[in-house]
């Protein structure tokens, strides 16, 4: 009995002994787990670090490509030079002072319908443009964006320029942008594929952004205002007649009908840009005429203009792609030197007011003058025909014969 219990006390005191021994383990290895937990913990934390940064990149990335396929599909070099007429028609529509605040909403909304207008070209024309190589590698023909992408954008950003000027200038310079986007994206692009008259329907899109800009500023359309888009629709014709020339073989795979497509010989195409740029010509003269610019605009106007004149008379006697390309570069060039003339050299009302004033001063002392001198000849031929004149007796003196004998008679010395 007594071996009994001492078995069973010393049975339960190496399971006491082994208990302890196992629990001194496991906090034993409990306490050596510690430094790999605050490594696994560490090594989430990169981890998710990491996973922070690539969702980063990926965002910047994204961001890039969609703002790479907006600046595509808007144009945005033609947009921008769209801008610019726009700007130069709205200085040239202030008058004596610019409203600076006016001119950025304007040049702003003209970029976001000319965007949308370019973008919409793009999307009615993604066929075309895949058969050409000049815009093959373009955002819709090559897959890095979808149509409903592009028609979402084309769509807000349209609506949103077209508020903007509606807003922040009137509803004249509105009105304008928003036919011109349709005239642009719903008349131009489809007869592009339908008649070559598309280019001269082109040419009338170039012409109204300037107008634009002048009504912006000027809340109407006068005469003057008509100078500088006069310009952009002649100066228009000659620029895609070269491009057209050069560029047959793109074209005719693209199924556009232009001009030049059906003119072998680019006689008549020549000829069409030749006469086009003559008519550029007395645009100087009617700047200084009705007072927009002064008078040296007139000289440098006629210079620019007998340049690009000469150019386009040099591809008509000879008309090669190196004639052609020629042509275009003067164009080019024609476009910013002209408005920059009228910009340097233009008539504030102030001036217009100063300068009438000054022309209606020395109009009126000439007239005042000449009538002087017609009185004194006049004075002259009389004393010369009547060298012995007897004095005349006055009225009064009749009156004093009787029955009035009462009353004076004055004497009046005649000259």
């Amino acid at each position: 009995m007594m071996l009994r219990r001492r078995g069973s006390v010393t049975s339960f005191y190496s399971k006491f002994i082994d208990s302890h021994n196992l629990n001194c383990g496991r906090s034993s290895s409990s306490s050596s787990s510690n430094p790999h937990r605050v490594a696994a913990s560490a090594t989430s934390f990169d981890i998710s670090s990491a996973s922070a940064s690539k969702a980063t990149t990926d965002f910047v990335s994204l961001t890039r490509h969609y703002g790479r396929c907006y600046w595509e599909l808007s144009k945005a070099r033609l947009s921008m030079l769209v801008v610019a007429t726009s700007g130069t028609g709205f200085v040239l529509g202030s008058g004596s002072a610019v409203d600076l605040s006016a001119l950025s909403c304007t040049c702003l909304g003209t970029m976001m319908v000319a965007a949308s207008a370019n973008s919409l070209n793009q999307v009615f024309e993604i066929n075309n443009d895949a058969k050409m190589k000049r815009t093959s590698r373009r955002p819709l023909p090559s897959g890095r964006i979808t149509i409903p992408h592009a028609v979402g954008w084309a769509s807000s950003v349209g609506l949103a320029g077209t508020a903007l000027l509606a807003t922040q200038t009137n509803m004249l310079a509105a009105g304008l942008a928003a036919s011109n986007l349709i005239l642009y994206a719903f008349v131009y692009t489809p007869l592009k594929q339908i008649h070559p008259i598309n280019t001269w329907v082109g040419a009338v899109v170039g012409a109204i952004p300037p107008l634009l800009g002048w009504a912006a500023a000027s809340n109407d359309i006068s005469l003057n205002g008509m100078i500088l888009p006069a310009a952009l629709y002649f100066w228009q014709i000659p620029h895609f007649m070269a491009l057209a020339y050069l560029c047959r073989d793109d074209y005719a795979a693209g199924g556009f009908k232009m001009y030049s497509l059906a003119d072998a010989s680019g006689h008549r195409t020549a000829l069409v840009a030749l006469r086009n740029s003559i008519y550029l010509i007395p645009l100087g003269f009617l700047a200084y005429d009705w007072g927009l610019t002064s008078g040296w605009f007139c000289l440098e106007s006629a210079a620019l203009t007998l340049a690009i004149s000469a150019a386009a008379f040099s591809f008509y006697r000879n008309r090669t792609k190196e004639k052609a390309r020629r042509m275009f570069h003067a164009s080019l060039l024609y476009l910013p030197v002209f408005m920059s003339g009228l910009l340097i050299h233009r008539r504030s009302e102030n001036e217009q007011f100063l300068e009438d004033k000054a022309k209606g001063f020395v109009k009126s002392a000439s007239s005042t003058e000449s009538s002087e001198l017609d009185d004194d000849n006049g004075d002259q031929n009389i004393k010369a025909r009547r060298p012995y004149r007897t004095e005349a007796r006055p009225p009064v003196s009749y009156a004093s014969v009787a029955p009035f004998p009462f009353l004076p008679a004055p004497s009046y010395n005649f000259p």
